[in-house]
């Protein structure tokens, strides 16, 4: 079984008490001096030109009018988002860290500023405004609802890394779930985008002033429960004999973090990993600062450390950017960058004890893997099926005869239209479904882990950012040029992801940690771009990256289905290498296969898999889980029958989404990958609600 090793809540054991509150204390008062030094810094950046003295002759009641009214109109609003922010998820980090005992624990890997961020988005299509605390309300109840979910399917334990991909799957249907619903009302949502993204920009203290207070009640209140949480992280039979409540408390510290998180997203969006790395960060100082493991002096630092990492964010974005160019861009962006970083790094750092353990589902269809090829031409029919009905289906409803009559080049202009626009569309659908849950059933297969997705290795955000910035540099771009650029991305995503495992050994757990950092970072640069770019080319950007058919035509087909043919002659001599890879290390070795080519064989097809599959039709989530998921239970985990399953099962959800997105709305669209996450986000919930570790 792994094992994660991160600096974590404990009690101190060692070291006099004297030295190490005198430790403590300087490294607080070292955190807000070097914080003070940026806060300066920060206030002097700008296009109007107010330096330090003039600072300095603001605070002492000289300054000038002019001076005084940049600061106090523009700055200080940005200032003051920044240090409420930077609190509010540092401390609510540190407390979800205390609260889990999980060293990969934040608002982020537990869903709750997804959350928090959907709920915000559904209140902004109410017919009514809601005042800015009235928005804390809302997110807390969205941040609630997502962590409580969370917890409550995974029966609040788990691996880290278990816990880890959970939250971020889940992470990723409400994100869905709100592109679509952004898509679906772009007036209403106006503005939303750049929000969405983690923004400091501000209009005037108004709003901060109204949110401040729940931020303060916040972090008091998990002061004065600091000790409870120190019990809590010996275990809950030492703290229940120690006098401590622990459904009350842990509780009472479940809704502090939340409301933290809600405050922090309700004034500035999601700023991404701030919650992760703060605590992380302040742990690491833990053997040098003895009081430091006690949540009394942990949380503080935490808060500190937040505000720390969201002001150098802030001061570096326009140090790099300029004045100007530097505000428009999300300061969550810089952020998840670096997130993504401490992800990766911390990936090294981490004691790997063995393979990921396996999860394995409850359920299972005896007759499916008693006869697996009946199966799968039953499920080939099924797709046969589906097919036939997305031709049919759109916004004007054809007759199986006019299908016919398209084949044999005897239809009416209008039909032969409709259908010439249709039937790549419906192949491109098919093709990239089958691509995408192939490439699932290898990642699930070399991770050991049911709730692996292609997505989580980065490799669909990297394709993302290419074709974004084809779009970008190139507005009238071409179909071929951003495949291009999305190929482009999708292979450099690969080679980093590479080049930073290989190093001791592909492991699967960092192999996945890596790639969700990886993921992280492609998406906040993607989302910087998107931001700088025009509404026409955001538009378009944002359809693309939600997995859309629409214009493909026969000639994109073919790089994809070449590489499907690739694939199946490769995995035709290698999938009982996979097999092995089931067992455990040494059976492989035993039988002449080596366990680190084979995953590398495997995870190389993954992404080419999955390169062409998003450069030909976009992102598209879940499918990749959903697809060798679904196939796993009808016949079991032998990858002989699991692939061909596999890829039927991905091509016929694709359809199907593609179908119900072009006809349910008609006229207007909805694209594929939104539609498929709307469908594969239930079924990740049951799934998740009944796999066990073996």
């Amino acid at each position: 079984m792994t094992t994660l090793t991160l600096p974590r809540a404990g009690l101190p054991t060692a070291g006099p008490r004297g030295r190490g509150h005198v430790r403590a204390v300087v490294l607080v008062v070292v955190l807000v001096a070097t914080l003070a030094a940026l806060a300066a810094v920060h206030l002097t950046q700008g296009t109007a030109a107010v330096d330090a003295s003039d600072l300095l002759r603001l605070l002492l009641g000289q300054g000038t009018d002019a001076s005084a009214l940049v600061v106090i109109d523009s700055r200080w609003p940005r200032l003051a988002a920044a240090l409420s922010v930077g609190v509010a998820l540092g401390a609510g980090g540190c407390v979800l860290q205390g609260l889990a005992r999980n060293p990969l624990a934040s608002p982020d890997t537990l869903a709750v500023e997804a959350g928090a961020h959907l709920a915000l988005v559904v209140a902004a299509l109410l017919p009514f405004t809601l005042p800015l605390l009235g928005g804390v309300g809302v997110a807390f109840v969205g941040g609630v609802a997502a962590a409580g979910l969370l917890l409550g399917l995974t029966r609040g334990a788990g691996s880290p890394l278990r816990l880890v991909l959970a939250g971020t799957v889940l992470a990723l249907a409400m994100s869905s779930l709100t592109s679509a619903l952004m898509i679906l009302h772009t007036q209403e949502t106006r503005g939303l985008f750049a929000w969405g993204a983690g923004s400091l920009n501000q209009r005037g203290l108004d709003g901060i002033v109204q949110v401040l207070p729940a931020i303060v009640a916040g972090v008091v209140v998990a002061l004065l429960l600091s000790r409870n949480l120190d019990l809590l992280a010996l275990g809950e039979d030492v703290a229940r004999g120690l006098g401590v409540r622990v459904g009350a408390s842990r509780l009472a510290l479940a809704a502090t973090a939340v409301l933290l998180t809600a405050a922090s997203v309700t004034i500035a969006g999601p700023i991404g990993f701030v919650g992760l790395c703060a605590p992380a960060l302040a742990g690491l100082a833990a053997r040098a600062v003895p009081p430091l493991p006690r949540h009394v002096w942990r949380i503080p630092v935490s808060a500190l450390t937040g505000v720390l990492i969201v002001l150098a964010a802030d001061v570096g974005l326009r140090l790099l950017f300029g004045p100007l160019d530097g505000v428009e861009v999300p300061t969550g962006v810089v952020t998840t960058v670096f997130g993504g970083v401490f992800l990766a790094v911390a990936a090294h750092r981490l004691s790997l004890g063995g393979p990921t353990p396996e999860e394995a589902v409850r359920i299972g269809l005896a007759w499916g893997r008693r006869h697996p090829a009946v199966l799968i031409c039953g499920v080939a029919a099924l797709v046969a099926g589906a097919g036939a009905t997305a031709l049919l289906l759109g916004d004007s409803t054809l007759l199986f005869g006019d299908v016919g009559n398209w084949l044999s080049g005897q239809a009416s202009r209008r039909v032969t239209f409709i259908l010439d626009a249709r039937a790549p569309r419906v192949a491109s659908a098919l093709l990239a479904g089958a691509a995408l849950a192939l490439a699932g059933a290898l990642v699930q297969g070399v991770t050991r882990n049911a709730l692996a997705d292609p997505g989580i290795l980065g490799v669909s955000a990297g394709a993302g950012l290419g074709a974004v910035l084809t779009l970008l540099v190139v507005p009238s771009a071409s179909w071929l040029a951003v495949s291009g650029g999305a190929a482009a991305g999708a292979f450099a995503a690969a080679v980093v992801l590479f080049a930073l495992t290989m190093r001791g050994g592909l492991h699967e757990t960092r192999v996945v940690l890596v790639g969700i950092g990886l993921a992280a970072a492609a998406g906040a640069i993607t989302s910087a771009v998107l931001v700088r770019s025009d509404p026409w080319n955001q538009a378009k950007a944002i359809t693309w990256l939600g997995g859309s058919t629409y214009g493909a035509e026969w000639e994109h087909l073919v790089p994809l289905l070449v590489v499907l043919v690739i694939a199946v002659v490769v995995l035709r001599a290698t999938h009982a290498d996979l097999d092995l890879l089931q067992v455990d290390e040494a059976t492989p070795h035993l039988l002449g296969v080596r366990p680190a080519r084979a995953r590398l064989v495997a995870l190389g097809l993954a992404v080419l898999l999955t390169a062409a599959a998003t450069a030909s039709i976009g992102v598209l989530a879940f499918v990749g889980l959903v697809g060798p998921h679904a196939a796993r239970l009808f016949v079991g985990r032998r990858h002989r029958w699991l692939l061909p399953l596999s890829a039927l099962l991905g091509g016929l959800l694709v359809v199907v989404a593609d179908t119900v997105g072009r006809t349910v709305l008609a006229p207007n669209q909805l694209p594929a990958g939104l539609v498929t996450a709307l469908v594969g986000a239930p079924y990740f919930l049951w799934l998740l609600s009944r796999v066990r570790t073996r």
